[in-house]
């Protein structure tokens, strides 16, 4: 594996992420400032995901006959137009203004499922042992992404006005479209021939019909499903627990989510190959579901006043800022411990010429649950605050000790599946 090779394509993930969280926090107050219903903003913040839903399979499968790079390059440009389409939205008014957001979005989630691309390409110029371990790097970007993309949403907002959060990430996404023009080479080998083309839903079928792949893909669907209801309820849920106000709780829910994403990029960027090679994917898998359980079942019950801050740590009566930190982190570290063993075992489990159209539907199965979640999540939430959580921790904890009994000493990576014909 080339140096600049994996370089760009943590970049092309890094960037993709840096722009969904310089766009994502802004979404709901653009929306309202344009005239936007809560169902209009509702769709506003789903329609990424739906289009990610739909198009990974398509970019998968796409990779598989024509190649990594022009899949990469395509929708590394389609994301430079989307995001400059959300800066020219953001200075219009009223209807116009929403549906130049509607378009941006749904643009952008079509190009941004080139996820699927970026593992496939992974997955070809890494050996099956350590396919696991260069997953966690796109894990790693995740949480990077997550990290910067608010703060230089502020900062964008701050010197250039509404239209400057996507404007900084156009330009962004347009030095990356470049540096993958010059710098990345093709994965795919060239002579091999993909599978025979399906429709959409034959190949979800034919995929979910692969030994262990389909359980796999339930497994994934679970771990999204419950990090997503986190992210929806939880800053809703410490504005009441620790009585905070409507900027505070924003700002606290904001320095929680970057301790996540801090806490995630570390774990995927050096444990999580240690680890797999200790226990394994299967164990990995099963035991970082049962620490996410683990993490989210408390969170309800911690209650506090004051707003999170350095000063707020260090003084009398931090300690339910603290256990929430360590809840957090719990959750951060079961959640970044799941995706990069479950793509490393789904990478080494497909058959070779059907890898892209296979990592597709999985990430497809994500996208799904963050559409799914939200919903659920709210629904819950309207009844208890503590149910989503427990809802959650407990399909994670049921989803870890089912995988521990199917995958534990019964996953056998010698053997190749093959492809369909």
């Amino acid at each position: 594996m080339s140096a600049p090779s994996i370089g760009i394509l943590f970049l092309t993930v890094f960037v993709d992420l840096i722009g969904f969280g310089i766009v994502l926090p802004l979404l709901p107050t653009y929306g309202e400032s344009f005239g936007a219903s809560g169902l209009t903003i509702g769709a506003l913040m789903a329609s990424y995901s739906a289009m990610q839903f739909l198009f990974s399979p398509i970019w998968g499968a796409w990779s598989d006959r024509v190649g990594r790079r022009p899949v990469l390059l395509v929708s590394t440009l389609g994301s430079t137009g989307s995001y400059a389409l959300f800066a020219v939205a953001s200075t219009l008014t009223g209807q116009a203004a929403l549906w130049g957001i509607l378009a941006s979005r749904l643009l952008a989630g079509i190009c941004g499922a080139n996820l699927t691309v970026a593992q496939a390409y992974i997955a070809d110029i890494t050996p099956p042992a350590d396919r696991s371990r260069r997953m966690g790097l796109i894990g790693m970007a995740f949480g990077l992404g997550f990290i910067l993309g608010p703060a230089l949403a502020i900062v964008a907002q701050t010197l250039f006005g509404k239209a400057g959060p996507g404007a900084v990430a156009s330009v962004i996404c347009g030095v990356n479209f470049l540096l993958a023009w010059a710098r990345l080479p093709e994965s795919w080998k060239p002579g091999t021939e993909p599978a025979a083309r399906k429709p959409r839903l034959a190949q979800v079928r034919h995929v979910l019909e692969l030994p262990w792949i389909g359980f796999l893909v339930v497994v994934f669907f679970l771990a999204t499903f419950g990090f997503t209801c986190f992210e929806t309820t939880l800053g809703i849920l410490i504005a009441r627990n620790f009585r905070l106000g409507e900027q505070a709780s924003h700002n606290t829910n904001a320095l929680l989510f970057c301790f996540a994403g801090l806490i995630g990029a570390v774990v995927q960027a050096g444990p999580v190959g240690r680890l797999v090679k200790r226990l394994g994917e299967p164990r990995l898998i099963a035991l970082s579901l049962v620490v996410f359980a683990i993490g989210l079942a408390p969170v309800p019950w911690v209650r506090g006043h004051g707003t999170l801050s350095f000063a707020t740590l260090f003084s009398a009566g931090a300690g339910p800022w603290w256990l929430l930190l360590g809840l957090v982190a719990l959750i951060a570290v079961g959640s970044g411990l799941t995706r990069p063993p479950l793509f490393g075992l789904v990478s080494n489990l497909s058959p070779e010429r059907e890898r892209g159209s296979t990592l597709g539907v999985v990430q497809s199965a994500g996208s799904l649950a963050r559409i799914a979640g939200p919903l659920f999540a709210g629904a819950l939430l309207d009844q208890h605050p503590a149910w989503p959580y427990l809802g959650c921790a407990t399909l994670a904890l049921a989803a870890g000790l089912i995988a521990w009994h199917r995958l534990v000493g019964r996953v056998d990576l010698t053997e190749r599946i093959p492809p369909s014909p």
